[in-house]
């Protein structure tokens, strides 16, 4: 099947998809700074860059995109153009995640995946919900935990 858009049109659409300060990451920072934690962003000299680091709880917060990342829920379905590039691109990204989180808890961190079903779509949590989740986790002593969009939103491991 063939673009419904010229080369140059689709290269400035997929220019426009941004790695870092997005719409879910800076929900997810609001919430954990209203909850009266400091953190700094992207920090480049930790494995993956994570969205959020708490050096002070020992923590990482990765705020991951369901497409970008193959998550399995109602926001990702694989496309249907260009199917190798795309299994690919987002197998790579997913093994990526596997070593960046094993590289962050050989190095004694603590780390927070919040997955974009959870702030948006007909599952999201409510933001009192996100920020009981977040709080909880932050304060808690669990090594690794997801939450997600739905009814069952937590995974703990």
């Amino acid at each position: 099947m063939t673009d419904v858009v010229d080369k140059a049109t689709r290269s400035r659409m997929m220019a426009g998809i941004r790695g870092t300060n997005t719409k879910p990451e800076f929900v997810v920072r609001k919430i954990v700074h209203s909850l009266g934690y400091r953190f700094r962003l992207h920090d480049t000299r930790l494995p993956g860059k994570p969205d959020l680091v708490l050096a002070r709880h020992a923590a990482v917060v990765f705020v991951h995109g369901c497409f970008w990342h193959g998550h399995e829920c109602s926001l990702f379905k694989w496309p249907s153009t260009r199917q190798a590039f795309w299994q690919g691109k987002i197998t790579g990204n997913r093994e990526r995640d596997v070593q960046t989180l094993r590289a962050l808890r050989k190095d004694g961190w603590r780390i927070l995946v919040v997955w974009e079903c959870a702030l948006k779509g007909r599952l999201r949590l409510t933001p009192e919900v996100l920020a009981l989740r977040l709080d909880r986790w932050l304060t808690g002593n669990l090594s690794f935990q997801q939450i997600r969009g739905g009814t069952k939103s937590v995974k703990r491991a």
